[in-house]
């Protein structure tokens, strides 16, 4: 029994300190979020609603502007994207 606790720990102590890290960031990121979803159920759910709508809208609004866009999110932008202001038409009226 001793001799697998002590494999254990080798084996553990050959595993890089970045990887340690990322498993650290993930569970602080996982008691985050547990803390933040118990918060939100406590919420007035109007209020909820607009703070909801403001995140997505601003996030929406800056993959349009910047086309930054996830891949899966490209066919819609591409139709909207036309109507909004973007960084690279700025770019070519400040030249021109």
């Amino acid at each position: 029994m001793l001799f697998l606790a002590t494999s254990a720990l080798e084996s553990a102590q050959n595993i890089p300190p970045a990887t340690w890290l990322k498993l650290g960031i993930g569970i602080a990121a996982l008691v985050v979020a547990v803390v933040v979803l118990r918060t939100v159920a406590k919420m007035n759910k109007i209020l909820l609603g607009v703070l909801v709508f403001v995140v997505f809208s601003v996030f929406f609004f800056s993959w349009v502007y910047n086309r930054n866009e996830p891949k899966w999110m490209t066919p819609v932008i591409e139709k909207i994207a036309p109507f909004f202001p973007s960084a690279s038409s700025y770019a070519n009226k400040q030249r021109g």
